[in-house]
């Protein structure tokens, strides 16, 4: 693995690049002109140009181990059904790289004896990925990279793994995390009401970010009811807990997007300010 001297050749010394955590919500965000499109764009014509990005998505999961993508160009990945036929013509075309791949490993590798961090050139950019970055990055100049999500780790390893790669944050690195805070698939409704424990959920993770009331975050089921509904699976929920774990004492957030979509997908989202 690279050591520091590699880094610093590879990957130069930057401004701090932001950390964003995105509730990306339907795949049909990827082609409609709507709130949440709308504001990804706008972003995204506000953010430093980065050397890399890197996105931890909430439809890559990984169990004993986490994987970092590593081929020459990424392919995207159709990972849904029964949507409309444009959804599967979206083009995303973007390059992965070796290098940026290595030196994320590097700073994972040493977390924990025998823990495994693998390099892969299968896996592409998923729709966690893509639908959020063609329109904060509609034209990507840059290498793209994901980094799976361990399903089996605890909360507070999860967080205390990518925690390790918060100071690429000041070498051109650019995270995002791509899930949602409130993720109930099967209590999604059409009639334009929001659940009251899916509100009260979303309400409860803002406060926690905020303050940065780690305790809450990396144990929400603490919180009772609401949470357990708003969470039944905390698949969406780990990629917001990955970028938590990237941020810097003391740094301001903003938050967008704070709304809840067919009344049980909360879309809050965050950037560093």
């Amino acid at each position: 693995m690279y050591e520091l001297h590699d880094i610093e050749e590879r990957l130069h010394p930057s401004e701090r690049m932001p950390v964003l955590f995105v509730g990306h919500g339907s795949p049909m965000n990827a082609i409609e002109d709507n709130i949440y499109s709308r504001t990804w764009a706008s972003l995204g014509r506000e953010l430093p140009h980065p050397q890399a990005i890197i996105v931890m998505s909430a439809h890559w999961l990984t169990r004993g181990g986490t994987s970092i993508t590593d081929a020459p160009r990424n392919r995207v990945i159709y990972d849904f059904g029964g949507f409309p036929e444009p959804l599967y013509h979206v083009r995303y075309d973007t390059a992965g790289d070796h290098d940026v791949a290595r030196i994320a490993a590097d700073r994972l590798v040493d977390w924990m004896q025998s823990y495994e961090i693998a390099l892969d050139r299968q896996w592409g950019l998923d729709h966690g990925t893509w639908s959020v970055l063609r329109w904060l990055a509609p034209h990507p100049d840059v290498p793209v990279l994901q980094i799976s999500i361990d399903y089996s780790l605890p909360l507070p390893r999860l967080h205390e793994l990518f925690g390790r790669l918060r100071r690429l944050r000041d070498r051109g690195v650019l995270f995002i995390g791509s899930g949602n805070i409130v993720h109930a698939l099967r209590s999604m409704r059409g009639d334009g009401a929001v659940w009251d424990w899916a509100r009260e959920f979303d309400e409860v993770a803002e406060a926690a970010i905020r303050e940065r009331d780690l305790g809450t975050l990396l144990d929400p089921f603490r919180v009772g009811t609401a949470a357990r509904l708003a969470v039944p699976t905390d698949d969406h929920y780990r990629p917001m807990i990955a970028a938590m774990a990237l941020l810097h004492p003391g740094e301001e957030l903003r938050f967008f997007n704070e709304s809840i979509d067919l009344g049980a997908i909360s879309m809050r989202s965050f950037i560093t300010a």
